[in-house]
């Protein structure tokens, strides 16, 4: 039985081209966040970055500002919304 007034919605998994920024949630404590800089830059939070490739449970985040690409876990990225 399925309870269509359940607020949960199911999201599609995240693909190659797809505009996305980094959950701040996520992204706190990780072993990636603690492997930069203490501060991490507003605009990966911001975003859009552009998922550039999607190799397991990782994806190659490209900035549009002159920074190197990221690697990032999936589950720390989010569709980027105007």
């Amino acid at each position: 039985m399925t309870d269509s007034a359940s607020p949960i919605k199911a999201t599609k998994p995240l693909r190659k081209g797809a505009l996305v920024r980094v959950n701040p949630e996520k992204y706190k404590n990780s072993l990636e966040s603690l492997a930069s800089d203490a501060l991490p830059p507003d605009y990966i939070f911001d975003g859009p970055g552009e998922l550039l490739a999607v190799k397991g449970d990782y994806g190659q985040v490209r900035w549009r500002r002159p920074v190197p690409d990221v690697w990032l876990r999936m589950d720390q990225l989010e569709a980027w919304t105007a």
